[in-house]
């Protein structure tokens, strides 16, 4: 193995024998011609074969010569693109991101931002997964993701949070409910109904902030009916079994057969986060959270 061949001597090498004239090859490569011969003095050396015959008037590749030009263009453009991959690993711009998010922020912005990430880097794999907070921020903080889009997180050591957008909560009743005519209610006026809800396990500071609205009129909530996700959340409320409290955006594909009603008399408010490890300053992570939206505030419903 010739370990002290290196790049530089093949592309010296490569320009001699694609001009079979030294002079030229040194002009091309914008060196003196005395220092690319030496250069070729020492590939041969370290190559211990000779790889031109030289006279005055002519310089022709040798059989070594003829091998090493053949697959010096196929070492040069590995060894290129190869670093290239290099850099654009580091630079961000491939390999594997590996996001997670919470279902109720499908109709809001953030992952429009993944849309573009993938436009603007189209080597980078972005692997996506659903869950709730709880689930995604223990998966971050123990490295299986890369970075979370999540609602309300509760302190997970070892991680940190962004705050991309705020929104109010809204009382969904089913159509024909005595109070689905109402242009805005209370906590109050919902203490006495049951509530279809999502389970406590889902994450502990979402779940008291979405009963806000309830626990500040003094009432104790009555959960008769847990679900997974808002969409069987919003399929049972209409289907009679009860109401719920959600995020604005968690109704944006409600059924027709429930009414959304604003809530007033409360400033319980719920927001979106980003969350990823602490120090991770990885240009992949970056260049993410750089597309991600980062206005506060309510959004607007598309």
């Amino acid at each position: 193995m010739n370990t002290g061949v290196e790049l530089r001597h093949l592309r010296y090498f490569q320009a001699v024998a694609d001009e079979l004239h030294f002079g030229r090859a040194a002009a091309r490569l914008h060196i003196a011609q005395p220092a690319l011969t030496q250069q070729i003095q020492r590939l041969e050396t370290l190559l211990g074969a000779r790889l031109f015959d030289r006279t005055s008037r002519t310089v022709a590749l040798t059989p070594a010569g003829l091998v090493l030009r053949d697959r010096a263009a196929a070492l040069l453009g590995h060894a290129e693109r190869d670093l290239a991959e290099v850099t654009r690993i580091g630079q961000g711009g491939q390999g594997t991101l590996h996001l997670g998010f919470v279902p109720s922020v499908l109709p809001l912005e953030p992952l429009r931002g993944v849309r573009e990430f993938r436009e603007r880097f189209p080597l980078v794999q972005v692997d996506l997964t659903e869950g709730f907070t709880s689930h995604l921020m223990e998966r971050l903080a123990n490295g299986t993701l890369d970075m979370a889009i999540v609602r309300d997180p509760d302190t997970q050591p070892g991680t940190v949070t962004t705050p991309l957008i705020t929104e109010p909560f809204v009382a969904v009743l089913p159509a024909d409910h005595p109070d689905a005519g109402r242009t805005a209610l209370t906590g109050a006026d919902l203490a006495d109904n049951p509530l279809v809800f999502f389970p406590r396990a889902a994450g502990g500071l979402a779940y008291d902030k979405n009963l806000a609205p309830l626990l500040e009129s003094g009432h104790r909530p009555r959960v008769v009916q847990e679900a997974t996700n808002w969409t069987i959340i919003l399929y049972l409320v209409a289907a009679g079994l009860g109401i719920t409290i959600a995020p604005r955006s968690a109704t944006f594909t409600a059924p027709d057969s429930v009414r959304i009603i604003p809530l007033t008399g409360t400033e319980a408010a719920t927001t979106i986060y980003t969350a990823t490890r602490e120090a991770d300053d990885r240009p992949l992570v970056h260049n993410l959270r750089a597309l991600l939206p980062n206005r506060p505030g309510t959004p607007p419903r598309d």
